[in-house]
């Protein structure tokens, strides 16, 4: 059975946090860490040697467990969890895409395993966006759906508004006790009581940009399809969307005039394919038939594998270095152009994440940082 579907004793969970919050660790580096070594503890040993490797000169910054047991305490008085990806409370939908490691749920966190549906939105929405969110939303939970959004004023807060009483998921870009924006306090304290809650993030830490998009991974992958109601060009909502499409969710797009700035990031969606969308009907066109829905496959058995050798390693780098550049990059690409195996690959990448030198991008995209 490995790693699948189990409890993490308090020790584990302590290290898997630790791992998590250390320097230069993001979601696919933690799961790499993980395949390679099988646990956090081995994984937390290696790091200092995995970062001067990759070239760091100076430590890199590890999680402390101090630290981690001052976190872990912070949830429990604030009634909250951290569940990790190899619980079985995790969300299934989350576990094939390795898009966190780790989540903050506060709340039902029964409604992360129900099939989920994401509305999303402009900010400043118009009072018509605002309604048709609501009233898309109470159907869409009448007919079983979860409805998961970002807490943000406007779209998401009213899709929030409308699923309350049949379940709905905020998924926040700051840590689960951080309410942001500050009007919706009231709506904040609904979802922990009648709703659920969830981050990546620390609680205490208030939302950055950085957070946000990492925030829209999550709030798509926790669904099968994420309808957009009203969105400018270049907004975060299109980044939803944007995600979603690379997740293998389905994209719907609320059409509207082309006057209003609001509705351009939406309609361009529809040119570009997204599923026409003017009632809750159009969702459950595409997602309601019987037998669509699949569970999730769970993470593989996680057991420590053969780290190549340091000859092998001190090789590949030599080749694979050079290989890269600013400008991004598949790490398929890489395997091809170094002709090496993707397990040694692999690792170089893992040595110089931690080092603080290579970026990882959508598509298994990489490029180095200059």
């Amino acid at each position: 059975m490995g790693e699948r579907q189990r409890i993490l004793d308090d020790s584990e969970r302590r290290d898997w946090l630790r791992l998590f919050r250390s320097e230069n660790v993001g979601p696919s580096t933690f799961f790499r860490l993980l395949e390679r070594f099988g646990t956090p503890a081995k994984a937390l040993e290696l790091l200092p040697a995995m970062a001067r490797r990759g070239g760091q000169s100076r430590p890199i910054r590890i999680c402390s467990a101090v630290a981690a047991e001052r976190e872990l305490d912070a949830l429990e008085r604030l009634g909250a969890r951290l569940i990790a990806a190899v619980e079985s409370d995790f969300p299934a939908m989350l576990r094939p895409l390795e898009t966190a490691p780790l989540i903050t749920v506060r709340g039902n966190g029964a409604l992360l395993n129900g099939q989920a549906v994401a509305v999303v939105g402009a900010r400043n929405a118009s009072a018509l966006g605002r309604r048709l969110a609501r009233s898309m939303a109470i159907d869409l939970g009448e007919n079983g759906f979860v409805v998961v959004s970002g807490m943000a004023r406007g779209i998401d807060a009213a899709a929030h508004d409308g699923a309350m009483a049949t379940g709905t998921v905020a998924v926040l870009a700051g840590g689960v006790d951080i309410v942001y924006p500050q009007e919706n306090r009231g709506l904040y304290e609904r979802l922990c009581a009648e709703g659920c809650v969830i981050s990546e993030i620390a609680p205490g830490t208030p939302p950055q940009a950085a957070h946000f998009p990492r925030r829209n991974r999550l709030i798509s992958g926790l669904s099968l399809g994420v309808v957009v109601v009203e969105a400018a060009p270049k907004s975060g909502s299109l980044i939803t969307a944007r995600l979603a499409l690379e997740q293998g969710r389905e994209v719907f797009a609320v059409p509207g005039s082309p006057f209003d700035p609001r509705c351009q990031g939406t309609n361009g969606l529809i040119r570009q394919g997204a599923v026409l969308t003017e009632s809750a009907a159009d969702v459950l066109d595409v997602l309601a038939p019987p037998g669509l829905f699949r569970s999730a496959r769970p993470l593989p058995d996680l057991v420590e594998t053969a780290e190549p050798a340091d000859d092998e390693l001190a090789e590949a780098r030599k080749i694979i270095l050079p290989a890269l550049a600013p400008a991004p990059v598949t790490v398929d690409e890489i395997i091809r152009q170094c002709q090496l195996s993707p397990a040694v690959v692999s690792m170089v990448l893992v040595e110089l994440e931690l080092a603080g030198r290579l970026e990882r991008h959508s598509d298994n995209q990489i490029s180095l940082l200059p």
